[in-house]
């Protein structure tokens, strides 16, 4: 990779703040609307999140909706990068999901869920017990069906957001970590390594956003939603597809603070197999819960038993930065002028970065957007006393 740019510069068309991989695809979409962009984040790159992701480009586990519209345009999107923009190996895998429901009560909700998705444009092909073990050998018996997702797939998040910030170097992009913001007058980013002279940022700091926002005067409700995944030792190809529990869907919607578990197994390309999935709100809490990865792995295990005699080499944790309904927020604030977020994706902000991008680049450059907007406005919460924060 091109080495980071150490000197800040004095002015910018836009400044992107976070370098994670949705802002580093904001930072792709503006430089290609031939914008001059400068990217600061005060930690390495994909130091958040991004960094603690397992990849996932995922339409399975969303129901008709701004999100599924935003999903599925990001599909394309990661795949036109994959294959004309980007000059590396992001791993961009199409092996599809494939959802499971243990009882008959779950797997009639399962298919009434994938009903309304294919009436969104989504492929679901609705699989019988009997046919389960034919996408999956592996599987454990006694499940009473599942749902097959053609369109599902995975990249590497942290060499896709390295080859996302490359290819907006080359258009002349300037990228610096290690640089804290401290301020947002308007017109201005102040940082711990000077200023920049600007019109336009882009909030894409993650779970850290509503910090920012503050900056800048405006509430954003974003908190952190940890999240635990083991990974196990490399293995031959077991596993061919992202396969959860049905369960998976409704603790993705929840907005319970508890902690909510469901078994999410997929391989990688290495060999090792990664297993999900939990989320629980405890702040920034980095402390390691070996409960939570029992049960992790006690799920899997049901899933898929061969995984009883596998070993786990390692588990990490990372923050998802949770919105109250679920949605990210993206565009322009009207409550700050210049301002505007890229923010509020939870779990999905891989899945979901080129179309947040594509969204971005439109607000910045008065182009047409490619999907409604409004459903993401920075404004659209309220809080107790009916106030917009």
């Amino acid at each position: 990779m091109d080495p980071m740019t150490d000197r800040l510069p004095a002015t910018a068309d836009v400044v992107v703040i976070g370098a994670g991989v949705v802002g580093a695809a904001c930072a792709l979409a503006a430089a290609q609307a031939g914008l001059r962009v400068a990217v600061v984040d005060r930690g390495p790159i994909t130091g958040g999140t991004t960094g603690a992701g397992e990849g996932n480009l995922l339409v399975s586990d969303k129901g008709p909706g701004p999100e599924l519209d935003l999903a599925l345009h990001s599909r394309a999107r990661w795949i036109a990068l994959a294959e004309s923009t980007l000059d590396g190996d992001v791993e961009l895998e199409t092996k599809g999901g494939l959802v499971v429901a243990a009882t008959p009560g779950d797997l009639a909700a399962l298919r009434a869920f994938s009903r309304d998705q294919r009436g969104a444009g989504v492929e679901a092909v609705d699989l019988p017990a009997e046919s389960l073990r034919d996408h999956e050998p592996h599987l454990a018996g006694g499940l009473a069906g599942g749902v097959s997702y053609p369109q599902d797939a995975q990249v590497q998040p942290m060499v896709a957001t390295a080859y996302l910030l490359r290819a907006a170097r080359r258009l002349g992009a300037t990228v610096h970590t290690g640089v804290s913001v401290t301020g947002l007058p308007h017109g201005v980013v102040q940082t711990s390594r000077g200023r920049i002279a600007t019109p336009a940022v882009v909030n894409a700091a993650g779970t850290w956003a509503g910090d920012v926002a503050r900056l800048a005067g405006v509430e954003l409700p974003i908190q952190p939603r940890r999240g635990f995944i083991l990974v196990t030792e490399p293995l031959p190809p077991m596993i061919r597809h992202k396969v959860y529990a049905a369960s998976y869907v409704a603790n993705v919607a929840s907005g319970e603070s508890d902690l909510q578990t469901s078994p999410v197994v997929e391989g990688t390309r290495s060999g090792t197999v990664l297993i999900g999935s939990s989320r629980e709100r405890v702040g920034y809490d980095r402390t390691f819960s070996l409960p939570v990865l029992r049960r992790l792995a006690a799920e899997a295990v049901a899933l898929f038993p061969f995984l009883s005699a596998v070993r786990v080499i390692r588990s990490y944790r990372g923050f998802r930065p949770y919105s109250p309904d679920h949605l990210p927020v993206i565009g322009p604030d009207p409550r700050a002028p210049g301002l505007l977020h890229a923010c509020g994706h939870e779990g999905a902000g891989i899945g979901l970065a080129p179309a947040t991008a594509d969204l971005v680049a439109a607000a910045l450059t008065g182009a047409e957007p490619p999907l409604d907007p409004a459903p993401f406005r920075p404004d659209r919460f309220v809080d107790v006393r009916g106030e917009h924060v």
